[in-house]
């Protein structure tokens, strides 16, 4: 799995709300407002969440939240009969590559896991993939996730961070992306197959963390 950081949120009042969260350095807890207007009442989100390494027994929860994203196919290019060992194997990734996953209360929010972008000479320029529950969107967790991905970059001395497939349609996240810095470097017309709106771009965003700009991020 490579380079997508895609499912953060569809919709334009989400947005907004990402687009006012506090940035978070790892394993700092955030407040979730709004948690009792879920619309999930029989999943409740947590009042705070924590963003920290992965755990071997957090896998079940992770699955649940990959297996709802690429199902529904408007945020992410992987195949949706994708299978739950092919997913646990692209997602897991072991070191140098970090996995992370935003949790509060034992119950997992998202999850992100971030790596070197390509191999050899590629490898100065690190990237990442995020998936947010879906009854969890809207309530900061990407912004934290994004900010936590950043962060690990800056301090295993990446030059960049480059998002390699971020469906245009998906407006909430090309912000929340755009808000922390990125740059879209541009975009593949119709590589993406929407399910509802057809085929639809795909853009290649960039982070540069050598560029002043960005130091705060």
């Amino acid at each position: 799995m490579g380079g997508d950081a895609g499912a953060v949120t569809g919709s334009m009042r989400e947005c907004s709300h990402l687009l006012g969260s506090v940035l978070l350095p790892a394993g700092v807890l955030a407040a979730v407002p709004g948690a009792d207007r879920m619309a999930d009442p029989l999943r409740p989100v947590a009042s705070a969440f924590a963003i920290r390494d992965a755990g071997e027994g957090d896998w079940p929860q992770i699955w649940a939240v990959i297996h709802d994203v690429i199902t529904e196919q408007q945020t992410f290019a992987y195949d949706p009969a994708m299978s739950e060992g092919d997913a646990r194997r692209g997602w897991l990734l072991t070191a140098p590559a970090r996995v992370v996953v935003a949790a509060g209360d034992d119950l997992i929010l998202g999850t992100a896991n971030m790596y070197a972008n390509r191999p050899g000479p590629g490898s100065h320029v690190a990237s990442g993939s995020l998936m947010v529950a879906r009854q969890a969107r809207g309530k900061g967790v990407g912004r934290a996730l994004t900010s936590d991905m950043i962060s690990w970059a800056r301090r295993s001395g990446f030059a960049a961070i480059q998002f390699n497939a971020v469906v245009d349609t998906n407006t909430a996240a090309v912000l929340l992306y755009e808000s922390l810095g990125f740059v879209t470097l541009g975009t593949a017309p119709g590589a993406f197959r929407h399910p509802i709106l057809g085929p639809v771009g795909l853009r290649i965003m960039w982070l540069d963390l050598r560029h002043p700009a960005n130091a705060t991020n």
